[in-house]
């Protein structure tokens, strides 16, 4: 664990390890996106740089302080998460006690607050207190999906650090390099981990997700092939789907777009499907350019319709049926 291992956070990396190595570690910090982008990852491998008694801004992995962080029993290194559905008063009570205690073997302690938006309201007007006159040594970081959550006294004891997606191609990179994956396969997980590369790691190991894509590209085959009359008898798909009809149809707008790209350039070289080509290239011939596009934008408008509450069972019918008869 260390600093090497975050992916596409560098600007935060780097304010870290110049933090640590001019002395200049705020008392508390928020680290504030979404699931799976680095947040934790980060937190861990900056507190082990905290500690480290080389002190040159990054873990050396080698002194016998970064041997007892991994594993998992540095005395200066404390993680509060939830206990059940929230953080309760209780635990930051144990925590300002624990606070008191100067560090054992470094100059600091280091309190990682994992998932701090399920603090209760009393957990976090308690814990404010110690953000007010927190002892010098302390370093508290709190990790986040919603800063907005948090208090916003709370807010305005730390230093801020926010968590940005990355992008496609770096998360591809990634997954290639660490499961020595194809290009064809990196690329889907790539593309549909919203720029977050712990997501993309999930559905790498994800049978639902592979399964899901399977069938969609699936029903796309069904629903071109075949006579008007017998597509209603598709419907079942989307039902047995239907809390995820998102995802289902966003694998349709990734389908047909590439069916575009395809037309368009001619190359394999943007193509999310890139492990399916021969497919799309028989239904791009099957359908043609123009055809494609409008598909793109009825598939578009469903989506609209379902978040206005249009009827589920309809809004599928019409999908189909309009995707037909284009």
């Amino acid at each position: 664990m260390g600093f090497h291992e975050i992916i596409g956070q560098d600007k935060i990396v780097q304010h870290l390890k110049s933090a640590i190595l001019y002395n200049r570690i705020a008392h508390a910090y928020i680290f504030d996106g979404p699931e799976g982008i680095g947040k934790k990852m980060t937190a861990l491998a900056f507190a082990k740089a905290v500690v480290c008694k080389q002190g040159q801004g990054d873990a050396c992995h080698i002194c016998p302080s970064c041997i007892k962080f991994q594993r998992n029993n540095h005395p200066d290194i404390r993680v509060i998460e939830p206990e059940g559905n929230s953080i309760k008063n209780k635990q930051i009570e144990d925590f300002q006690q624990d606070i008191l205690i100067k560090p054992y073997e470094s100059n600091k302690k280091v309190y990682i607050v994992k998932d701090a938006h399920d603090m209760t309201v009393s957990a976090q007007n308690r814990i404010l207190k110690t953000l007010e006159e927190p002892p010098a040594y302390a370093v508290i970081v709190f990790t986040t999906t919603n800063a907005n959550s948090l208090l916003p006294t709370i807010r305005s004891r730390c230093q801020i650090l926010k968590f940005h997606r990355i992008g496609q191609p770096r998360i591809e990179a990634f997954l290639m390099r660490k499961y020595g994956m194809e290009e064809g396969e990196a690329r889907v997980f790539s593309a549909f981990s919203d720029g977050i590369v712990g997501k993309a790691m999930k559905l790498k190991e994800s049978e639902v997700f592979k399964v899901r894509r399977e069938e969609t590209i699936d029903i796309i085959d069904a629903v071109l092939e075949r006579e008007v009359v017998e597509i209603f008898q598709l419907i079942d798909f989307f039902e047995k789907y239907k809390e995820d009809i998102d995802e289902i149809l966003d694998f349709m707008l990734v389908w047909f777009r590439d069916m575009l790209m395809l037309k368009e350039t001619g190359t394999d070289m943007v193509l999310i499907n890139l492990d399916k080509r021969n497919i799309l290239q028989k239904h791009l011939y099957r359908i043609g350019y123009e055809k494609t596009s409008h598909i793109i934008e009825i598939i578009e408008k469903t989506k609209r319709d379902l978040k206005a509450n249009v009827n589920f069972q309809l809004a599928m019918e019409m999908l189909l049926l309009n995707i037909r008869e284009v």
